[in-house]
């Protein structure tokens, strides 16, 4: 640290003595005290990494005096205090630094570099399916499938504990990783070995990382890739933020919960536009927002499009802390250094400057839900009824239902109708980690057992906590039974549901959909309802708190305004109403207070790391370099680095590409690389085929992302894509071009002729381009099919970094042209102008097959100097190796 500004300064906190780096060393220079919360982490994190070279006085000077309102387009470096990884992006992370050391070693370098500098947790929550449901057995039973499934990929990540430094893992059904970072990983104020206080921060494989951003932390998801940089000390490189600031007021009204809060606040901040940018809440409303109503807001960024959405520390913050079973002596350092840095909010705190503000009454905040296909679409819960009979008359005109059909499954026979709720799941860290919803839940459940109310026969019922405490307070207040008499047992610790994992529906429910194109509904509290994510049966699909839920699990379908008409039945036979059993703010909060306490969370987290005597007793070899086996079908060593030199290859030319695929907006991670079910008939499955698995073994994509050649044979696989090359169809299919319009073939089997052949590919893109989950192998995938170059009208962030970070150029159509302006369609041969580093926009010619010739530009997306400079290596791991080979 050069310290130009004599910032270095000592904090006595109880018996222990502290160093930090004090903000007001640039004072009266700078007016710290207009910066935005999350601008003094920023500003810190600068100061402290000063080093005369990558940061200098000038560039601290710059940031500390930036107008929020007319910020210049400079970059900043960031590094996180540590990295989280969850299992489905941690298997292909330390799958990257087992190849790394590899090619270090091919290199001539030294592959002890090849370790992470800072400290590397990862919480093993994304495997877990729910193949059994509504018994007490299922719990057990779960974990048992999921370890024999995953028991390669738990070898390979015991096997990176034990070959790498700073690396820890949390083992399998335990909980879920965002949840467990804000009830035990994370520190608020984070203090390394040599006893220097600073911001706790940190970057996740996941894109709910952000919901740390609850309780002071900044942090937010990134693709794999960039957590490896910044395991291996590379700092991210960034535009400086625009910090769009949320004046919050009032209080939320009887009946409103945390999720209709944020199901709004998506909406309100999705209408605003803040992809990349910060948004930040304050005002005297967080007075009357707990942590864990915060954390909710903070986890669901990904979904209104901001890189993080924060809250200050405060006296809440405290008291989240003391609850979750942290130390009096961190609880004490967290106040003090907030307090010395001015980081600490109270309501007569001096309110910062923001590039925007937008303003939030709490108290009108309506209960809602948010579908049926993205998690921005909020409507009512007087409108749900309204809103699923205009997405069904949307359905009929592409594929009409066959009506009701008549099923028996398990000694009961009914008729399943369209609209029908299949799935009902309370999952995801979104939602589990708020006691109040999942309290209120419970009592709801008490009410409609007391009345004589069941869960219809045909929904799939699950209760997925995010932590063991979860359950135990569940238990205290009596309310697990009543949640188990209506059919939500405890299922799994992990997402299950959120990210796909929700499992087989019941065979003959099943078939009756797919034999009468029935579009049936799911209804979860969870953060995503991307389309064919939840399940590939389900074409309805909202998002809901935990006591909606609930309640939509007793009425059956979503053709119903709950609002207005009877839930069902009570057992004398007169209707009842969601009203009837909707529990009050003061139930909720009283059970709360009597249930909910600090020695659950420290019983739940006292052996976290320990696992059960399956994961104790895994044994690995030790050994700096991994023992690739040749015939897994899970981990094999990728090809990023194959014939790689010391010599960087420069920004190549694109000459005579072809279109892969012409997609249109709102393309989401989801679309471009899957996480959920294998189809036997795809490329996929024919790979796992002739190796010798059996379809019922397959898993899932995300679990199978430690295998290139299944996840690159997976890449824009989804069945609910559309490419307009085939008009039409669903799924993941394309055509060859050459001399004339081939078949209609799966996206793989096309990319492969045109790699056969040295042709370079182009995909064509809408808005919103790479929504949703922080997935590397959207970019990685897209690689390795032998796309060069992505245009779409806009790209979401993570994406974008991850294009990059894999040496794919991301561009932009400009003055509002688009594919249907320019009247392309995917036939054309592209031709791209050299492109010079730095440079703003580049020309683009596509030939048509008549000779016709479209002429346009395109924005270059490549933002800072790092990234061009990742670019011209072919990637941030080949910058990075080289980098490592050469110091």
């Amino acid at each position: 640290m050069t310290d130009s500004f004599k910032a270095r300064a000592t904090l006595d906190v109880g018996p222990k003595s502290y160093r930090y780096v004090s903000l007001k060393a640039l004072e009266p220079q700078f007016r710290i005290d207009r910066l935005p919360y999350s601008y003094k982490i920023l500003l810190e994190n600068l100061m402290r990494h000063e080093d005369g070279l990558n940061i200098t006085r000038a560039d601290i000077e710059a940031f500390a005096g930036a107008d929020l309102r007319r910020l210049p387009a400079k970059d900043i470096d960031f590094t996180p205090a540590r990295v989280v990884l969850q299992d489905f992006t941690g298997v292909p992370c330390v799958v990257d630094l087992a190849a790394m050391r590899d090619a270090m070693k091919n290199l001539g370098g030294d592959m002890a570099k090849v370790n992470p500098l800072c400290p590397v947790e990862l919480v093993i929550d994304h495997s877990v399916m729910i193949d059994h449901y509504g018994s007490k057995a299922a719990l057990d039973l779960n974990a048992k499938i999921e370890f024999q499934r995953n028991e390669e990929r738990y070898t390979f990540l015991r096997w990176g504990q034990e070959a790498l430094k700073n690396f820890k893992a949390v083992p399998p059904d335990t909980g879920i990783v965002h949840q467990v970072n804000i009830e035990y990983l994370a520190r608020v104020v984070f203090e390394n070995s040599e006893g220097l206080l600073y911001p706790d921060s940190c970057f996740g494989t996941d894109s709910h990382t952000t919901m740390v951003n609850g309780i002071g932390v900044l942090g937010w998801g990134v693709g794999g890739i960039e957590a490896e940089a910044a395991m291996l000390g590379q700092p991210s490189s960034m535009l400086m933020p625009e910090v769009i600031g949320v004046r919050v007021t009032g209080r939320l009204a009887e009946g409103a919960t945390a999720t209709d809060l944020v199901l709004t606040v998506t909406e309100m901040l999705r209408k605003r536009g803040v992809v990349e940018k910060f948004v930040e809440f304050f005002g005297p409303g967080l007075a009357n927002l707990s942590a864990s109503d915060r954390n909710t807001i903070g986890n669901m960024a990904p979904e209104y499009g901001a890189t993080c959405g924060i809250f200050p520390i405060d006296n809440e913050t405290l008291n989240y802390l003391r609850l979750t079973g942290r130390s009096e002596q961190q609880i004490a350092v967290v106040e003090a250094y907030a307090k010395a840095q001015g980081m600490w909010w109270t309501p007569e705190a001096p309110e910062a400057e923001y590039t925007d503000v937008l303003h939030l009454d709490l108290a009108t905040i309506q209960p809602s839900m948010a579908g049926p296909k993205r998690p921005q679409d909020r409507v009512l819960l007087t409108d749900v009824k309204a809103n699923f009979r205009k997405a069904f008359e949307a359905e009929q005109k592409q594929r009409p239902s066959k009506g009701p059909a008549t099923v028996t499954d398990n000694g009961q026979t009914y008729a399943l109708k369209d609209g029908a709720v299949v799935i009902a799941a309370i999952t995801s860290c979104t939602n589990t980690s708020n006691p109040s919803v999942l309290i209120g839940a419970g009592l709801l459940a008490r009410k409609a057992r007391a009345l004589g109310l069941k869960t219809q026969p045909w929904v799939k019922t699950s209760l997925a906590p995010g932590s063991k405490a979860v359950t135990e307070y569940l238990s205290k207040a009596g309310l697990i039974d009543d949640l188990e008499y209506l059919g939500f047992h405890v299922v799994a610790y992990g997402c299950t549901t959120c990210i796909g994992n929700s499992g087989p529906l019941n065979e003959p429910i099943g078939k009756a959909i797919q034999d009468h194109t029935l579009s049936v509904s799911a209804v979860l509290s969870g953060n995503r309802n991307f389309e064919g994510r939840v399940h590939q049966d389900v074409r309805m699909n909202y998002l809901a708190s935990p006591p909606l839920v609930v309640a939509y699990a007793i009425a059956g379908t979503t053709d119903l305004d709950l609002s207005a008409e009877p839930i069902g039945r009570a057992a004398d036979g007169r209707d009842v109403y969601l009203k009837d059993i909707w529990p009050s703010n003061k139930e909720i909060s009283d059970v709360v207070a009597q249930a909910v306490t600090a020695d659950l969370f420290k019983a739940s987290y006292a052996d976290v790391l320990k696992g059960d005597a399956r994961w104790q007793g895994i044994q690995v070899a030790r050994s700096e370099t991994y023992p690739w086996d040749s015939r897994s079908t899970y981990i094999a060593n990728p090809p990023y680095f194959d014939g790689m030199t010391m010599t960087p290859p420069g920004i190549q030319p694109i000459r005579n590409a072809r279109v892969l695929a012409v997609l249109g907006d709102s393309i989401t991670t989801d679309h471009i690389s899957p996480a959920g079910d294998i189809k036997k008939d795809g490329p996929a499955g024919k790979f796992l085929e002739q190796h010798g698995v059996a379809k019922a073994d397959f898993n899932s994509f995300g679990s199978r992302r430690g295998n290139h050649e299944i996840m690159m044979r997976g890449t824009f696989a989804n069945t609910r894509i559309k490419n307009a090359m085939t008009p039409g169809v669903e799924g993941g299919v394309s055509r060859h071009i050459n001399g004339g319009i081939g078949p209609v073939e799966p996206i793989y089997d096309v990319a492969m002729k045109y790699k056969a052949n040295g042709v370079p590919l182009v995909v064509l893109a809408g808005k919103e381009y790479g929504t949703g989950s922080s997935r590397d192998w959207a970019a990685k995938g897209t690689l390795l099919l032998g796309v060069r170059a992505v245009i779409s009208e806009s790209f979401e962030r993570i994406h974008r970094s991850n294009l990059v970070g894999m040496g794919v150029l991301p561009l932009n159509f400009v003055d509002g042209q688009n594919t249907q302006s320019l009247g392309l369609d995917g036939t054309e041969v592209f031709d791209f102008g050299d492109l010079r580093p730095g440079a703003s926009e580049l020309d683009v010619i596509a030939r048509k097959a008549d000779g016709h010739v479209v002429q346009f530009k395109v924005r270059v997306r490549i933002n800072t100097p790092k990234e061009w400079d990742y670019y011209a290596h072919g990637g941030v791991l080949q910058y990075m190796l080289r980098q490592m080979a050469a110091a």
